[in-house]
């Protein structure tokens, strides 16, 4: 008998948490199609592994038998995928490495360049993600290491080395009332509706939006992207604003677009990402160093 281990999963949050409410809400999916996930999970065992009441979802005996050993058995098999996509890169002498947006600025090729220096023959496999992939795959094992923006989901489980810091400024259309000033008091936007990354992006979608710096006001939500032209095209189209890395007035300059500088609000900062398994993964820590060694100079983390 075959289980997805999505299923698993599914049941592993309604465990966790108690109840199918906090479950889908941490999963990202609509209640009643977890409890259908949850439903098939038992036809397929044919077990009951939950008794529903009003307070939650209790687990039966088979249920807290099941508890018991899926998590770890997730994670050997997490730990399974991620050895052997790793192993495929490592005979054909690539590095796959991660990045959302535009990595580590312009210090990226100098990174690149200094890595294939060092090691001859190999080859950094430069793989794009999404926002609501803010470990930019490396989570799950699809990339070795990742240059991604701080903070993001799972950070804690990883290692990181900060790069770099730069301003977080602000992304407007060009006819919007404050486009024209110089300087943007972060005050001043508490109440503009905000282009945001998916709600899966958890934290990071969440420094994006300065949600600890609004002493609890609320955000409001003009519009949800995933990716960076539909992200321009949503400011343009004036749907809402958006905080952005100062560095985004290079390289996602776009007419109708205005960027500028926001007073009141915490820089951005831009990290190296990797897993503990590959602490002492010489390839790995030499793209660490590089990224170390040669990352932006004067001037160039600032826009």
């Amino acid at each position: 008998m075959d289980v997805d281990t999505r299923l698993l999963r599914y049941f592993v949050a309604v465990a966790e948490e108690g109840t199918l409410t906090r479950a889908a809400e941490r999963l990202f999916v609509s209640q009643p199609a977890l409890t259908k996930q949850i439903k098939q999970l038992e036809t397929r065992l044919g077990v009951r592994l939950f008794t529903r009441s009003r307070t939650g979802m209790a687990l039966t005996e088979p249920g807290r038998a099941l508890a018991e050993r899926v998590p770890g058995l997730l994670a050997d098999w997490d730990q399974v995928l991620r050895e052997a996509k790793s192993a495929a890169g490592r005979a054909a002498r690539v590095l796959r490495v991660g990045f959302l947006a535009s990595a580590a600025n312009e210090a990226t090729p100098r990174i690149i360049t200094e890595f294939t220096r060092r090691r001859p023959g190999w080859r950094a496999d430069m793989r794009q993600a999404t926002w609501s992939n803010p470990s930019a795959g490396l989570a799950d094992g699809d990339v070795d290491v990742a240059l991604l923006r701080l903070p993001f989901p799972g950070q804690d489980a990883l290692r990181t080395a900060v790069l770099f810091t730069e301003p977080r400024w602000v992304a407007l259309p060009t006819g919007h009332p404050l486009a024209t000033c110089d300087l943007i008091a972060f005050d001043d936007l508490r109440d503009e509706p905000f282009v945001a990354a998916p709600p899966e992006s958890g934290w990071w979608r969440d420094h994006w939006l300065a949600v600890d710096e609004r002493d609890g006001h609320p955000v409001t939500i003009g519009a949800v992207t995933d990716q960076p032209d539909d992200w321009l095209s949503a400011i343009a189209n004036g749907y809402g604003i958006a905080f952005a890395p100062a560095s985004a007035a290079r390289f996602y300059a776009r007419p109708g677009v205005t960027y500028r500088p926001v007073s009141g609000i915490s820089p951005s900062r831009v990290g190296v990402a990797w897993s503990p398994a590959d602490d002492t993964d010489p390839v790995v820590q030499d793209f660490v160093r590089c990224c170390l060694d040669h990352g932006p100079r004067p001037g160039e983390n600032s826009a």
